[in-house]
């Protein structure tokens, strides 16, 4: 690929400060490049959050310089476009060369809550797209772009999604759609995968030049090597370990399937990123599989908190010609494996509204599980309706969930009982607190893509209205809170999505 032409392209005065300290990195880490042109972009959606994290006007977001911009018919000034390299394992298997095959970080903006880089996904080819088109669709971006800033709301780390812009650009999949792009923030875009390519590739400088920026920018409290002999490399994989551990024990939670847990969709951050064939779970069950392209299950429900370990095994592979003694590197892992069980009871108590711990809700917690598992309850509807009859003491609605009531009564006396120990008592504010009313199901995000497909984006912001409160009532929107219906058990989501 030749030089990019930088003038090609008009600028856009957007009023941020960039910095770009990834692109001082150097040449080893990325490819400077332009986004291809979205031919007649359309306005889709935009997010007032996003745009007040980095400072914005959400006005603006409405103006055509906007569009030009977020559409990649534009530069942003002081901004510095590039494509990043990494590698990865992708479904377990080692893949090599990976990158940003279909994304463009157009800079980093100084913001009120620091450094955020500003990504385009969708914006065309670059050195990385290996046998893909540069391209994302409209279906697929929809997707990210109302989950991203569902996420948030529920207040799960995530990217965010600040603007979400479409085309009649034809982009071949399964059949031919249409073209989009979703512009995607974050403090950083830096995965497992960018650590695994310069090991395997024997880069040890590069290696250490990038965990060195991580830490210095990242995780500073990292810097002294504190527990590991002075070793920061071993401190900076036992810090991304314990973020990853509470990230996923917040997924588990909520009932969140990623869908494509590959080392290169991990986050160094602890973030949630890559919105592909997620799906929060209709009914309850452990070993659902969201992803058609998953047919082994690797990344089923269940399976993730095991997955996101094996990946942090990997990244402490990839730090070992820094960390040095394997056996350090082991140790800085071993924080997972406490920390991730912990933050799991300790979401799942605030779910049942135990506002303090106790040493046998552990096994409170796995009953309701299996018996949740067992019924295939539906899980949203249950923790809501759950909370609902201890703010109000009526319980039928729970019951009316289970086949097998009996059990449910059983679980219900020892769960009262369980809560009046140290005089402790059920607290339902924190249940309505912890058990959202809307969450991002397929068949709405379905819906909401039907109707945009056909130009319609009404139906894209209701739920991204619904979605950026999740734990409010909505009166009028009950249905969008319902059960699915029997055809969401048809929609197929796999990793094009």
């Amino acid at each position: 690929m030749s030089p990019p032409d930088f003038a090609a392209l008009p600028a856009v005065d957007t009023g941020l400060t960039w910095n770009n300290s990834f692109a001082a990195l150097g040449p080893a880490f990325f490819t400077r490049l332009e986004p291809r042109p979205l031919p007649a972009p359309c306005f889709v959606a935009a997010s007032p959050g996003a745009a007040a994290l980095l400072g914005l006007d959400a006005g603006w977001l409405q103006s055509d310089a906007a569009l030009r911009l977020f559409s990649g018919n534009a530069l942003p000034q002081g901004g510095d476009p590039l494509a990043s390299v990494y590698s990865g394992h992708q479904f377990g298997i080692w893949a090599g060369q990976l990158g940003d095959g279909r994304a463009l970080l157009l800079g980093e903006a100084q913001t009120p809550q620091g450094p955020q880089e500003i990504q385009l996904k969708g914006s065309g080819l670059t050195p990385y797209s290996r046998m893909g088109d540069g391209r994302a669709v409209l279906r697929s971006s929809i997707r990210e772009f109302l989950c991203s800033e569902a996420m948030h709301a529920l207040g799960i780390p995530t990217t965010r999604a600040l603007y979400l812009c479409g085309s009649p650009e034809p982009v071949r999949r399964e059949a031919i759609e249409t073209a989009a792009v979703v512009t995607r923030v974050a403090p950083s875009f830096i995965r497992f995968g960018h650590f695994e390519h310069f090991a395997a590739r024997g880069q040890f400088d590069e290696l250490r030049q990038l965990a060195d920026y991580v830490i210095a920018r990242f995780y500073p409290e990292c810097l002294d090597g504190a527990g590991f002999g002075g070793n920061p490399y071993a401190a900076l994989l036992q810090a991304v370990s314990e973020r990853t551990a509470a990230l996923v024990a917040q997924w588990q939670a909520v009932g969140f399937c990623h869908g494509v847990l590959n080392t290169d969709n991990m986050s160094i951050l602890g973030l949630t990123i890559d919105y592909g064939p997620f799906q929060f779970l209709d009914a309850f069950d452990p070993g659902h599989i969201c992803n058609h392209s998953d047919q082994h299950g690797r990344y089923a429900f269940g399976q993730q908190p095991g997955v996101v370990y094996w990946n942090l095994y990997r990244l402490g592979q990839a730090l070992q010609p820094l960390i040095g003694d394997p056996a350090i590197a082991m140790a800085a892992l071993e924080s997972f494996k406490a920390l991730y069980p912990a933050e799991f009871i300790a979401r799942m108590r605030a779910k049942l509204g135990l506002a303090t711990a106790h040493e046998d809700d552990a096994p409170l917690i796995d009953a309701i599980l299996h018996l949740l598992t067992d019924n295939a309850v539906d899980y949203p509807i249950f923790w809501r309706r759950l909370s609902h009859a201890v703010a109000g003491g009526d319980f039928e609605p729970v019951r009316d969930l289970f086949a097998d009531r009996a059990g449910l009564d059983r679980w219900l006396l020892a769960y009262q009982e369980h809560a009046a120990l140290d005089g402790r008592t059920l607290e339902a504010d924190l249940m309505l607190r912890s058990n959202p009313r809307f969450v991002l199901r397929n068949h709405l995000g379905e819906q909401a893509i039907r109707a945009a497909e056909a130009g319609n984006f009404s139906e894209v912001h209701t739920l991204q209205a619904l979605l950026e409160h999740p734990f409010d009532e909505h009166p009028g929107f009950e249905a969008h809170a319902g059960f699915p219906p029997d055809w969401a058990q048809n929609i197929s989501i796999s990793c094009s999505s």
